[in-house]
């Protein structure tokens, strides 16, 4: 209900488009690209056992894509979310014999896809509707292969230069 004048006409009332709910995606990836990219399921939840058995697959892509590592030392960073840091991931890390580099509490600054990969993702996707789940993936997978080669190298730089001044700063939080 709303308040007008009998002579006057109803306004009209734009139609409204359901959109695509949000989609999660873990992507791993190192100075030369993309590694794996993993959409979570609409309903499902990053578990230890969920995030032990990516670790298991991006094994396999790293052992594909990057066979040149196979007999080196893989130093893996991730950040401190529950999943990441429990018992069954911590055992899978160390299975795989990857070493840790380890994150900070307090510090998401320190998060190479936070402040490197995706803030462009998110303004390349704004404003744009997707009738399905599908639809968002896709772009998002066509975004990421367009990125020239370079822009992966530059953000592993960037994570150095963060990890210095969060040393010199004795691990205060800093934005840039």
């Amino acid at each position: 209900m709303e308040w007008r004048r009998k002579e006057e006409a109803a306004p009209v009332k734009a139609k409204t488009r359901l959109s695509a709910g949000k989609v999660m995606a873990s992507v791993f990836w190192d100075a030369k690209g993309i590694l794996l990219i993993d959409y979570l399921q609409t309903g499902k939840t990053i578990t230890g056992e969920y995030y032990s058995n990516l670790l298991d697959q991006l094994h396999v892509k790293i052992r594909e894509k990057r066979p040149g590592l196979a007999k080196k030392k893989i130093i893996f960073h991730q950040d401190n979310a529950p999943a990441h840091r429990g018992v069954l991931a911590m055992a899978k890390l160390k299975e795989l014999h990857y070493e840790l580099l380890e994150h900070p509490p307090y510090s998401p600054d320190l998060a190479p896809s936070d402040f490197h990969l995706f803030p462009n993702l998110k303004k390349f996707l704004r404003g744009k509707r997707f009738s399905s789940n599908e639809e968002v993936i896709a772009a998002a997978n066509d975004y990421f292969e367009e990125l020239p080669k370079n822009h992966f190298r530059e953000g592993i730089n960037e994570l150095e230069n963060r990890w210095k001044k969060c040393i010199e700063l004795k691990g205060e939080y800093t934005e840039e």
